[in-house]
């Protein structure tokens, strides 16, 4: 048996065992939901009278999670699908008319890759994808393919649930797009927020939870699909800069701390979560990283240092790291992954801020690398060595396997989440 295919073993089974644990990730509409039997099979066609549990048109059911990695070169515009289970790295033409350029962003959510270009913000639908209906999980996967730009090249921020994908820009007010026509292939007609002052918008609950963006509005506000105020918050979130979706609910990145907004009976409540000290602006918490499913976050604390926010347990815990390139965690006990100015990547215990591994890994163009973790691999692009390493956190950062991917993965994000 190789070496691959025992991981693709050890990682279906902790997938599996893992399964009941992992926390809302999309929100769902459906009810009355049994477990499905497991195993790999194509979807058929439903019947005329009614479509099997968890059938989805055009893609396959899987009994364990199908992660892919989409890869993107800042300099040339080549973008890749690299399949973790297949190994198979998969070209994407993102732009049939003319070359893409340089790609200055990426960002996902769970299934679609946005590339952010000097033109445009383009979605790529990376063909996998998780449905969390509570007590089970069912995993798909489909054809990888181009879809289409879906706003300008300021897009920022790009969030989504079942029904609606929120762009939102740095330059204009944010896009709503029909979620189903984007999974068809087609980008549809967005449909703009009238208000000059929104920022960052949430789809959570089946509402929108928008950030002001001016000074003098420094709150969050539930509003409807449709735009219509429903809420705003008592608790004010000033400076309101980085989101994370999780399943206690949605974190909003403010100046003093963190906003968590969650909702119960359709009923929304906002808490804030002090850092418990003064906190400058170049030691704040704005771009936060999780495991999808996790409530503990991590986001760099300036040039030297991480924070890691406890959602469940509403603290703040900040480790001394050193130069600091990229940081995640897995969280539920796992540690803190931290990619250093040297190319070394460390694991931390998070309750005794103490470093408990090491593995040197890349040895130039760290600057864009990013740490992506799983239920249970965290995955580095190396730009400088045009390579991706996979490593088992559990396992003193061993270094699990090597993908030589042909040119430089500058970006990267996993999908199938």
């Amino acid at each position: 048996m190789t070496s691959r295919n025992t991981h693709q073993i050890r990682h279906a089974k902790v997938l599996s065992r893992a399964a009941v644990l992992v926390g809302v990730g999309l929100l769902v509409g459906l009810t009355g939901c049994q477990s499905d039997s497991g195993g790999q099979r194509p979807a058929a066609k439903p019947g005329p009278s009614s479509a099997p549990h968890g059938y989805v048109e055009g893609a396959e059911e899987s009994s364990e999670q199908q992660s892919r990695l989409v890869l993107a070169d800042a300099g040339t515009g080549t973008v890749g699908v690299l399949d973790l289970i297949t190994e198979d790295i998969t070209p994407v033409n993102v732009t049939p008319s003319k070359p893409t350029g340089g790609v200055r962003g990426l960002r996902t959510d769970g299934r679609f890759a946005y590339l952010r270009t000097d033109d445009a913000t383009y979605a790529v639908d990376s063909g996998t994808w998780t449905v969390d209906h509570g007590d089970h999980v069912h995993y798909y996967r489909a054809p990888i393919r181009p879809v289409g730009p879906v706003g300008g090249p300021g897009a920022a921020q790009v969030h989504s649930d079942r029904t609606v994908t929120a762009v939102s820009s740095v330059e204009g007010a944010p896009q709503l797009f029909d979620r189903k026509k984007l999974e068809e292939g087609t980008v549809p007609r967005g449909r703009s927020l009238s208000d000059a002052d929104a920022g960052a918008v949430v789809p959570y609950a089946e509402h929108l939870l928008v950030a002001s963006a001016g000074a003098e509005r420094d709150t969050v506000e539930v509003r409807s699909r449709d735009g219509a105020s429903v809420a705003a918050f008592d608790e004010p979130c000033a400076s309101a800069r980085g989101e994370a979706v999780t399943r206690r609910g949605v974190v909003f990145g403010c100046a003093d701390g963190a906003l968590l907004v969650s909702e119960d009976k359709g009923t929304f409540s906002a808490t804030k979560i002090p850092y418990g000290r003064a906190v400058d602006a170049g030691e704040r918490a704005v771009d936060f990283r999780h495991r999808a499913g996790s409530t503990t976050l991590a986001a760099k604390a300036g040039d030297d240092a991480v924070w890691v926010l406890d959602v469940t347990d509403r603290t703040w815990t900040r480790i001394g790291t050193g130069p600091v390139v990229a940081a995640n965690t897995p969280g539920e006990g796992g540690p803190l992954l931290v990619l250093g100015e040297d190319g070394a990547l460390s694991a931390y215990d998070i309750a005794t801020r103490k470093r408990t591994a090491r593995a040197d890994l890349l040895t130039k163009g760290t600057a864009s690398a990013v740490v992506e973790v799983d239920i249970s691999r965290a995955y580095v692009n190396d730009a400088g060595g045009r390579k991706v390493y996979e490593i088992d956190y559990n396992d003193g950062l061993r270094l699990a396997r090597t993908f030589p991917v042909g040119f430089a993965p500058t970006h990267m994000v996993e999908t199938g989440r």
